[in-house]
């Protein structure tokens, strides 16, 4: 009977230590958290990552929290032209949260920059299961299709980008652009070249060409 009492004190004073082990955590997660928010603010992504990777290690919940802030690194990579360390940290987002379609679709406009154009077409593809009411996913797969000169592949996506958004002004190009180069002349107007807009900001304004005179049509914009 001793021996039974003696190892039932032993398992209270074991659910007393991990209670202890578990505040603790809770209070160090609780502080890296705390840290990444400010090296968010002042935009230290490494710092934030780091911190938020520690925090998410101790607690779970914190995941979100490193899921952004790798997102925002990712972003800060591919500005500076570090493709690779941007596709790094959309990998690790990806483990995290698989079912968030953005992520993907950040992956694969990084993809398509490093010309690895079926990742590109990978990636906006899963965007696309996941999210399939999005036109700029489509717009962007468009060009991707085209690139590797699906044009049949790219008209259909233009086609689902202005059934989206009808007023859409790069997809209309873009679908005069397609038919000329299915069913028109011999020769098509070269594929163009260039950089890549963002996809938020309003179009600029361009000079009027005949409507019977088919252009080429400009990469799509940046997400």
């Amino acid at each position: 009977m001793r021996y039974i009492r003696l190892i039932g004190i032993g398992f209270v004073a074991l659910s007393v230590s991990a209670a202890s082990l578990h505040a603790q955590g809770t209070k160090e997660a609780a502080n890296l958290t705390k840290e990444g928010i400010e090296a968010s603010k002042a935009q230290d992504w490494n710092k934030a990552v780091d911190a938020f990777r520690k925090a998410a290690h101790l607690e779970s919940r914190y995941v979100p929290n490193l899921v952004a802030a790798l997102r925002h690194r990712a972003i800060a990579y591919r500005d500076q032209q570090k493709f690779p360390e941007a596709a790094a940290d959309l990998d690790e987002a990806i483990k995290l949260k698989s079912d968030d379609p953005d992520i993907f679709e950040q992956r694969g406009y990084v993809a398509m920059m490093m010309k690895d154009f079926d990742k590109a077409l990978a990636d906006y593809s899963d965007a696309i299961k996941l999210n399939p009411n999005e036109a700029k996913y489509y717009q962007v797969r468009a060009y991707i299709l085209q690139t590797k000169n699906d044009f049949n592949g790219a008209l259909n996506d233009t086609n689902k980008v202005l059934q989206l958004d009808p007023q859409n002004a790069d997809a209309q190009e873009r679908k005069r652009f397609l038919e000329a180069k299915l069913h028109g002349p011999a020769t098509p107007p070269p594929l163009p070249s260039g950089p890549i807009a963002n996809p938020n900001a309003p179009r600029p304004a361009s000079s009027e060409t005949p409507s019977n005179e088919v252009q080429p049509v400009s990469p799509p914009p940046k997400p």
